[in-house]
């Protein structure tokens, strides 16, 4: 996003007969799509829905009821798919992570992330799609450009280069795993389609310990800060779900919060991830 202006704005991509809607969400983040089926889009409303998701960082589908066959061929328009190996895949779909109800004490998601980045190489995009949505268990986006583009010129120059341990604690304790996954990322990545910077940073001790070369007690104090400086106010949108949604993200720009609010209640999404590279 090169101006927050026109966020402020409804959009109309005309493509030959065929017209694509994008519309805002917030003066930072996310734009809702609408004039299309996901099951049956032509090259142009995809391009126009691409360009979209460069300039939105994420995008909202509403009233699609995507079966899992087309949940996944929607998905496998953006590139090949990546897979979580420490999360049990859908039967059938090794590419679908279904996401259910655990209980509170269970949820791995209620703070702000990016997916896997105790990967080498984190997926590029996410897309879900809601089935059985209770009241309740928004998920939150943060734009992550503004949250590196807002920091100070000093603090910028004191982060080039640096890079921070990540780490897969929480799922490892979740499905009971010996060993916890970690890698070393840069804390500002660059995107590789955009060019754009962006924080690239996570919760302080289970998910990001340390920076490269420092202990955790030396690292805490500025992680913390990156942290809480990552979720803004105004670099946020919150997403209250419905049946038939399909949300997608880009995991290289933006962080998310998925918040558990519901209860026992049943709630059921299936999540398909596009393969990344690694951040630089």
């Amino acid at each position: 996003m090169t101006d927050t202006t026109a966020l402020s704005q409804t959009e109309t991509v005309q493509s030959k007969a065929d017209v694509v809607q994008v519309t805002a969400l917030t003066g930072s983040i996310g734009a809702a799509i609408s004039g299309v089926r996901l099951t049956n889009i032509n090259d142009d409303q995809f391009v126009a829905i691409r360009t979209a998701f460069h300039e939105y960082c994420m995008l909202v589908f509403r009233d699609q009821f995507l079966s899992v066959e087309e949940h996944v061929a929607f998905t496998a328009r953006w590139g090949e798919f990546g897979f979580n190996k420490m999360s049990p895949q859908l039967d059938d779909y090794p590419m679908v992570l279904p996401l259910s109800n655990r209980g509170k004490s269970k949820a791995v998601t209620e703070n702000w992330h990016y997916d896997s980045t105790f990967m080498t190489e984190p997926p590029a995009i996410t897309t879900l799609s809601a089935r059985d949505i209770p009241v309740g268990g928004d998920t939150m986006w943060s734009n992550q450009y503004l949250a590196y583009e807002t920091l100070s010129p000093g603090l910028k120059a004191m982060l080039a280069g640096v890079r921070a341990e990540f780490t897969g604690t929480r799922l490892a304790k979740l499905y009971g795993l010996d060993q916890v996954p970690r890698c070393l990322h840069p804390v500002v990545r660059t995107h590789p389609e955009t060019g754009r910077k962006a924080l690239y940073i996570g919760k302080p001790g289970d998910t990001v310990p340390r920076f490269e070369g420092m202990t955790p007690t030396e690292s805490e104090p500025l992680l913390r800060f990156l942290y809480e400086h990552s979720a803004q106010p105004d670099h946020i949108y919150r997403h209250q779900w419905r049946n038939g949604d399909l949300v997608m993200w880009d995991n290289r720009c933006t962080m998310h919060y998925a918040v558990h609010d519901y209860g026992n209640e049943m709630r059921e999404l299936h999540r398909v991830t596009i393969s990344g590279d690694r951040p630089v």
